[in-house]
């Protein structure tokens, strides 16, 4: 699938695949957005334009635990009708220095299609085994 990009900084770095096989293409910081103790918002320098039909997520890298911060939102989610720059917000755990630096892999895109969703409200949905069991009710 071919997806339009464009370079919003000089330093920015096209996303691409570190090994063949990987689901998630890295980004790069190419600057610090806003920055405190609690928070960082790092941008790319990029902007796509993701398909119609299609959605970006943007993933942390498993990098991140050496860093005790996280994405927060848990996921970003990229609608195909955005055009602005990719930014990615981390939070910090236990107010800690070590952040993401410029020219770092901060984080990974996936583009994936999805369904587009019409309800059809009912009085009753079909049975299953677990009927309306919630949190825990598989078991441990």
């Amino acid at each position: 699938m071919k997806v339009k990009i464009k370079r919003l900084h000089k330093d920015a770095v096209i996303p691409s695949y570190a090994k063949a096989g990987d689901a998630g293409l890295d980004l790069v910081a190419t600057s610090v957005i806003s920055f405190d103790k609690e928070q960082v918002t790092y941008g790319t320098g990029i902007a796509i334009e993701i398909p119609e039909g299609h959605v970006g997520l943007i993933f942390p890298r498993s990098s991140i635990r050496k860093y005790e911060q996280y994405l927060s939102n848990s996921v970003g989610v990229i609608d195909s009708g955005y055009r602005g720059e990719i930014q990615a917000t981390f939070n910090s755990r236990y107010y800690a220095d070590v952040k993401y630096k410029v020219g770092d892999k901060i984080a990974q895109l996936l583009i994936m299609p999805y369904p587009s969703i019409e309800f059809e409200e009912t009085n009753e949905l079909s049975s299953t085994e677990r009927g309306d069991g919630g949190f825990g009710s598989t078991g441990n």
